[in-house]
């Protein structure tokens, strides 16, 4: 598996989202999992689609999919399926959760004026 492409665990995930398949109505993608590894590639590093390597194909044709498919909710119902567990459900036990010992932060001092300076203004 190249950088920044996905996992099979995370493919088998997100395969039956994506429009494109033999099952579903219209032309049919030739390699899903390759566009998708095109979209993460983009996501990942910043480029712009005309930098995209050709490994993933013509980039004009990855950028139109990817706005056909925002169009029509796909990605904000991928990112539904795929997004992380709600934190209600996570417990953390404080009596292990240590903090640096500078995590303090720092101390109020008080200012009191220094014997020189009570004597020069008495």
């Amino acid at each position: 598996m190249r950088r920044h492409e996905i996992s099979d665990a995370t493919w088998a995930l997100v395969a039956p989202h994506l429009s494109g398949k033999a099952a579903d109505g219209g032309a049919t993608a030739v390699d899903n999992r390759l566009f998708f590894n095109a979209v993460v590639w983009i996501m990942r590093t910043g480029c712009p689609w005309a930098d995209l390597p050709e490994r993933f194909g013509k980039s004009d044709t990855a950028r139109k999919r990817f706005r056909r498919l925002a169009e029509k909710g796909v990605w904000r119902r991928l990112f539904q399926v795929v997004q992380a567990p709600e934190l209600d459900w996570v417990l953390l036990d404080s009596t292990i959760v240590r903090a640096h010992q500078h995590a303090a932060g720092q101390k109020k001092a008080t200012l009191r004026p220094s014997a020189s300076a009570a004597a020069g203004a008495g």
